[in-house]
């Protein structure tokens, strides 16, 4: 049976787990020491602001998504950013995608947000694919980053 939820504290290892997983998967570097510490206070904090949700089939987690409140200017409201969302290979192509994906959106309602936003890099043409059968449009522009 497969099943979206709110990760709890004691799913820290496996959600550090996908994220090293998903962080292979777009080529990008392992995270780095403290993550740990760091998405304990993000997720289970007195100021939490991240959220996340976990896929699971009969109990063993098989993806996640994360989320969290921004700020537009131009429009002058809130809307969620969905920072990650990352299935197993094995669980590709059984619907559990968009499991997670309903998850998201019913939480941005439940906060009273009328947007979500997210990305994806521009080679994960099955990700754009999944996407765009969502409804979802995209939204052309170049990401920076600054390391301080």
């Amino acid at each position: 049976m497969t099943v979206v939820r709110t990760a709890e504290r004691a799913d820290l290892p496996v959600v550090l787990q996908l994220i090293v997983e998903h962080a292979e998967y777009e080529r990008a570097p392992s995270p780095g020491p403290g993550l740990p510490q760091r998405l304990d206070a993000l997720l289970f904090g007195p100021s939490s602001r991240l959220r996340c949700l976990l896929a699971e089939i009969d109990g063993t987690a098989v993806g996640y998504a994360t989320c969290s409140p921004e700020i537009s200017t131009w429009d002058g409201w809130e809307y969620l950013h969905m920072d990650c969302l990352y299935l197993r290979p094995q669980a590709r192509g059984h619907g559990i995608g968009q499991l997670l994906m309903d998850a998201v959106l019913h939480h941005a309602r439940q906060l009273g947000m009328v947007q979500v936003q997210w990305q994806t890099p521009t080679w994960n043409e099955g990700a754009i694919r999944f996407y765009r059968r969502l409804g979802a449009t995209a939204v052309e522009k170049v990401r920076f980053t600054h390391t301080l």
